[in-house]
C-alpha cells in the first residue's frame, strides 16, 4: 500500500463540478483582484468565524500586516515560539522587528504561556502564540498581560480554545490558505481576522499600498498583498466543506489513538478542542530517523515538523538564542508527522498503524 503524506487529487475529484464552476466564473467575469470573489469569501469567512476577515497573499503578510496594524515596527520585540513554521519569525523580520523564543509546553508543545510572561520586556509591542498542529495555544494567562496578541491560526481554522474559535480571541489574528491547510487554497492565500474596525480598515489599506477609500490616494505605506480571485473562488467552494472536513479530521486522530502502539501519542488540552491539522507522534530520538525510513520503504509518508527549532535556524543566529529553548530543543529531535487529511480511509490509518507496531 501507498499512502502518501499529502495528496490533493482525490479531493479535487470530489469538489470537481463546485470548483471547475468556481473557476469559470472568475474567468469569464474577467476580474482577477480585488474583485467579487474575494469580497464575498471574506463575508463567508467572516460570518464562519464570527468576525471580520481581511483576505491576503499568503499567511506570512497576514502575520505581518497584523502586526503593522498594532504598530509593531523595526527594533521592536515580539514574543512568540520556537516550535514552528518559519514564516512566523520570517514575518516578525520582514517588518524589522525581533522574535524573542519562549519555550513551549512539553506536552502540547505549544508556546508556554508562563515562559512567554517572562520574555517580556519594555520593546515587548505583542505576543504571537501559535495553535500548532490544530491544537489551541494556552491563551489564558497571555490574555491578562496587557500585550496585544496575535494568533497564528496557520494549522487551526475550526480549533477552539475554550469553546471559542482561534483567531477570535486575541487583538487580532493571521491565517493562511496554503494548500495543505485545514483549509488550503491551490495556491498561497491568506487572511487577517480582527474585531477592531480600526485594525481591519488598517489591514485593508495596507494590503493594497496604503491606499485609502479614494483610489490612487495612499495615506499610508503598505504593500501589494491581495487574495487573488481565483483562489477566493476556490476558498469559497472548500468553506462549504470545512466543517465535514474537520470532522473527518477528529475520526482519524481518534482511530490513530486507538491503533498505534509504541511511540508517544499527541494530547488534546483540556482547554482545546483540537481540529488535527497534523498528527505528530513522539519516539525516542535515536528511533525517529529509522522509524521514518521503516515506514517510507512500506510505502506511508511521513514528515517533521519542526526539525529546527527557529531559536536555532542560521538565519536567525544573529539573535543569540540558540540555546534558550531546551524543550523546543529536544522535542525536535523526536516529532514525526504521520499522514492525517480528509480523504484517507479507516483501512489505511490501520496499515500505518500496523507498520508502526511493527518496527517495534
Amino acid at each position: 500500500m501507498t499512502i502518501p503524506f499529502a495528496e490533493f487529487k482525490s479531493q479535487y475529484a470530489t469538489l470537481k463540478p463546485e470548483l471547475d464552476a468556481a473557476l469559470q466564473s472568475v474567468l469569464e467575469a474577467g476580474w482577477f483582484v480585488l474583485g467579487e470573489q474575494g469580497k464575498a469569501f471574506e463575508q463567508e469567512f467572516g460570518a464562519w468565524l464570527g468576525t471580520k476577515t481581511i483576505g491576503v497573499a499568503n499567511g506570512t503578510d497576514a502575520i505581518a500586516l497584523a502586526l503593522r496594524a498594532l504598530g509593531v515596527g523595526a527594533g521592536d520585540e515580539v514574543i512568540t515560539t520556537p516550535m514552528t513554521a518559519f514564516p512566523t519569525a520570517a514575518a516578525i523580520r520582514q517588518i524589522g522587528a525581533i522574535p524573542i523564543f519562549a519555550d513551549i509546553q512539553a506536552d502540547t508543545l505549544c508556546l508556554d504561556p508562563q515562559k512567554a510572561l517572562a520574555k517580556i520586556g519594555p520593546k515587548t509591542k505583542a505576543i504571537v502564540p501559535v495553535h500548532l498542529y490544530g491544537q489551541a495555544a494556552d491563551l489564558g494567562p497571555l490574555l491578562e498581560c496587557g500585550i496585544p496578541i496575535l494568533e497564528d491560526c496557520a494549522q487551526s481554522h475550526g480549533t477552539r480554545w475554550q469553546g471559542r474559535l482561534t483567531g477570535t480571541i486575541g487583538a487580532i489574528a493571521a491565517f493562511s490558505f496554503y494548500p495543505t491547510k485545514n483549509l488550503g487554497a491551490y495556491g498561497d492565500g491568506g487572511a487577517v481576522a480582527t474585531n477592531d474596525p480600526a485594525l481591519a480598515a488598517t489591514v485593508g489599506s495596507l494590503r493594497n499600498y496604503g491606499e485609502g477609500t479614494q483610489r490612487y490616494e495612499h495615506l499610508i505605506e503598505g504593500v501589494n498583498s491581495r487574495l487573488d480571485e481565483i483562489q477566493a473562488a476556490i476558498l469559497r467552494v472548500k468553506l462549504r466543506h470545512l466543517d465535514a472536513s474537520l470532522a473527518r479530521r477528529r475520526e482519524l486522530a481518534t482511530l490513530y489513538n486507538q491503533l498505534l502502539r509504541g511511540v508517544e501519542l499527541p494530547i488534546e488540552a483540556v482547554y482545546s478542542h483540537n481540529t488535527w491539522h497534523l498528527y505528530v507522534i513522539r519516539t525516542a530520538p535515536e528511533k525517529r530517523d529509522t522509524l521514518r525510513q521503516h515506514l517510507a520503504e512500506r510505502g506511508v509518508g511521513t514528515q517533521i515538523h519542526y526539525p529546527i527549532p527557529q531559536n536555532r535556524q542560521p538565519a536567525l543566529a544573529h539573535l543569540d538564542q540558540q540555546n534558550t529553548c531546551p524543550i523546543s530543543n529536544a522535542e525536535a529531535e523526536r516529532i514525526l508527522s504521520l499522514p492525517l487529511y480528509p480523504e484517507l480511509a479507516d483501512e489505511q490509518i490501520t496499515y500505518i498503524a500496523e507498520q508502526v507496531a511493527a518496527f517495534f
